[in-house]
């Protein structure tokens, strides 16, 4: 069993009560709250079955790293597994795409914080990229403090999520009980039928909108790296993981239905969360508000997950000298404090485009965040294929908690990411030119994986496995 030094020196201060908070509500962000009204407006209902059939590959993807983090619990997660089962060439591209997965959704959330603050007329002078600044900051400052601290942030945020939701759907059932209008439009199945059926647009929209479904999910491995710093892994994990199906179906797959059974598809849009659209139709603006600030709660979580996953993994690869050295270095309170500082670097770029594009900040880093997770979770079910593959020469024992149906559910899953790729080409717009900017970023792996040779051997003869 190969050793991670990245794994000493942290403070086991998550409780299972962070751990199964952040599971619950891990995942509950931006591409629900924000990216869903836009994706209904395109696909039309269907997007419940979407976000259903995703959900299960996702939950394949975390089921997986659940079975990984019981054969070893490691803060630096899937990049301890790679360099374990596929060496230090695989913890570097699965290091360096997560770090692109996290950094490029961080964009997405400080851009989605800024436009969801317009939302109310005190904000509306305020420069969206000054908005973005601003929450970055504070977000950063709090999770340099101490993992208790980002531990207590993400259970609060996780109440305060998936309270608003229970409270959204409670509403909706009422309306749709009692057949209250809304905007003018009587609540009830007859609405997906009325409003042009399953798919009102046709079978393309419907395809494209599932990268941007990936990304909702985004987020749902962070419980994995969350086991290097958790005092019993093996007792939470796996309560934690499996709380993610039923997840799936009651949050993201109710909320979406309905959504489709209060308005016409067509009524909701993109850049207005579909809660907001619903509670403000309804004749109650204070509603609107107020889900407007649970929203911004969400894009606030999802912004706190990054910076603390990425400055974990940062670390694990910098002690093997596949990172920057500043970045495994833990300050007093034990928080690594160089990774998470280089991930809100790369966000103060996306304040930049919130400055040059900001009616297309969100779209644009959408894209290149579903390439990132598709690989992170490549890698994820790539890692636990060769982990079976020693399992079955009896070189590692394998836990009880499992992966059902391997080696199958790793292939077809390894085959729906794929699928996802290759449609973001039929769209002829940020998804195609992001597959084109794909070479690039190859490159870049390349160029870097050369440009660290001296500190990785540098490590090895430092500190030898």
């Amino acid at each position: 069993m190969v050793s991670d030094s990245g794994d000493q020196g942290y403070s086991k201060s998550l409780k299972p009560r962070h751990i199964s908070m952040m599971a619950i509500g891990g995942a509950i962000g931006t591409g629900l709250f924000l990216g869903a009204g836009g994706r209904l407006n395109s696909a039309g209902p269907v997007l419940a079955l979407v976000y259903a059939v995703c959900g299960i590959f996702a939950f394949f993807v975390v089921r997986a790293l659940g079975e990984l983090v019981l054969h070893r619990p490691s803060s630096g997660a899937f990049v301890t597994y790679a360099r374990e089962f596929l060496g230090e060439k695989g913890a570097f591209v699965a290091g360096w795409m997560y770090f692109l997965n996290w950094a490029t959704t961080g964009i997405a959330d400080i851009t989605a914080i800024a436009i969801y603050a317009h939302y109310w007329s005190m904000f509306a002078d305020i420069p969206q990229w000054v908005l973005a600044l601003v929450m970055l900051a504070i977000v950063l400052a709090l999770n340099l403090v101490s993992v208790k601290v980002f531990g207590e942030m993400e259970f609060w945020f996780a109440i305060i999520k998936v309270g608003a939701l229970v409270l959204f759907m409670a509403i909706a059932v009422f309306l749709l009980a009692t057949g209250t209008p809304v905007n003018g439009h009587t609540p009830g199945p007859q609405l997906i039928t009325d409003g042009g059926g399953f798919m009102p647009n046709g079978i393309l929209p419907v395809v494209l909108v599932a990268q941007g479904v990936v990304f909702a999910y985004a987020g749902m491995e962070l419980v994995g790296v969350t086991a290097g710093e958790t005092a019993n892994p093996a007792k939470v994990m796996p309560k934690a993981i499996n709380s993610i199906m039923w997840r799936i179906g009651l949050f993201y797959v109710g909320s979406v239905l309905l959504l489709a059974m209060l308005l016409p598809s067509d009524e909701y849009k993109a850049g207005e969360s579909p809660f907001v659209t619903v509670l403000s139709s309804i004749g109650i603006p204070a509603a609107g508000d107020v889900m407007n600030l649970v929203v911004m709660t969400a894009a606030l979580s999802s912004l706190n997950s990054g910076l603390y996953a990425t400055g974990r993994i940062l670390r694990s690869m910098a002690k093997s000298g596949s990172a920057p050295a500043f970045t495994g270095v833990l300050n007093r309170s034990k928080v690594p404090y160089g990774g998470i500082l280089l991930t809100g670097g790369v966000c103060v770029l996306g304040v930049g485009l919130n400055y040059l594009m900001p009616a297309k900040a969100f779209e644009i880093v959408l894209n290149f965040t579903a390439v990132a997770i598709v690989a992170t979770w490549g890698m994820i079910l790539i890692c636990h294929l060769v982990f079976m593959r020693r399992v079955r020469e009896g070189k590692v024992a394998r836990p009880d908690y499992r992966l059902p149906w391997s080696p199958v559910t790793q292939i077809v899953t390894l085959a729906f990411l794929a699928a996802v790729l290759l449609l973001m080409w039929f769209d002829e717009g940020a998804g195609r030119v992001t597959l084109l900017c794909v070479p690039l970023l190859v490159a870049a792996l390349v160029v870097g994986w050369f440009a660290s040779r001296r500190t990785r051997e540098r490590s090895r003869t430092e500190s030898p496995t």
